[in-house]
């Protein structure tokens, strides 16, 4: 399986990261801090789309959760190879989206993570929230079938199989879920959010669970959304909104 045109597709946004890069576990990391008092035993771990924390807007959104009270780590689980920005919406790219793809399967993705979360355990961590946008949704899910992580929110992942993971998410899982979706999306599209509330919702999935639908916005918009374009700042706005509502219930 490899990403879709989406999936490489999108906007940087503008500011200035003030989060740090960090060694955790021998792994590179991002990590923004709040300002103020926070729960140190609670750790938000941000698990990116193929741009990595390299990827300016994934830093930024790392930095907005620490604004709201949650320290957030991103682990580089792309090993400093993450999509170069410049594939954005470049016809001059020379970036091959299949070869990308085939470094960074789960056997290469996947350890990384274990060992970031392994790592802030023994800094005294106990409760770990899961974010996933595009690639790390997928991880998120994988993370919540094994119940490391204690609250889930994912943003259009993608390499999610439906309804198999959804089911798999009911009978395995105890990690209230999020999920924001969109108009228009190959890998989660409404469909496949319609599926969701079938299996999960109305009380079925007795943990938690909340879907968000966002009209007007295409897959990658919680992350890469044009910002100038009206409908897709209320989807980025409204998910990111959604998701820290999510993370200060139950984590």
């Amino acid at each position: 399986m490899s990403l879709c045109k989406d999936c490489i597709s999108g906007v940087t946004h503008e500011g200035t990261p003030t989060g740090q890069w960090e060694i955790i576990g021998t792994i590179n990391c991002y990590v923004a801090t709040p300002t103020s008092d926070y729960p140190k035993e609670k750790v938000i771990i941000y698990l990116t789309d193929g741009f990595g924390p390299q990827l300016v807007n994934n830093r930024l959104l790392a930095d907005d959760f620490a604004k709201n009270g949650f320290k957030t780590v991103i682990p580089d689980y792309l090993h400093g190879d993450p999509i170069p920005v410049d594939a954005l919406n470049s016809p001059d790219s020379n970036f091959n989206v299949t070869d990308w793809m085939a470094k960074h399967g789960p056997e290469q993705t996947r350890p990384p993570v274990d060992k970031v979360i392994a790592a802030l355990k023994e800094t005294g961590v106990t409760s770990f929230g899961g974010t996933g946008y595009c690639l790390g949704g997928r991880y998120v899910f994988d993370l919540a079938f094994e119940n490391i992580i204690k609250v889930s929110a994912v943003s259009h992942p993608t390499f999610l199989q439906v309804p198999t993971d959804l089911e798999k998410y009911l009978t395995e899982s105890r990690s209230p879920l999020l999920i924001n979706g969109s108009e228009f999306d190959d890998w989660f599209p409404p469909s496949a959010g319609a599926k969701a509330d079938e299996i999960l919702g109305e009380g079925k999935f007795a943990p938690g669970y909340r879907h968000e639908y966002f009209e007007g916005c295409t897959h990658g918009f919680a992350v890469r959304g044009d910002m100038s374009n009206t409908q897709v700042k209320k989807g980025k706005e409204g998910s990111f909104k959604s998701t820290v509502e999510w993370m200060k219930k139950y984590l």
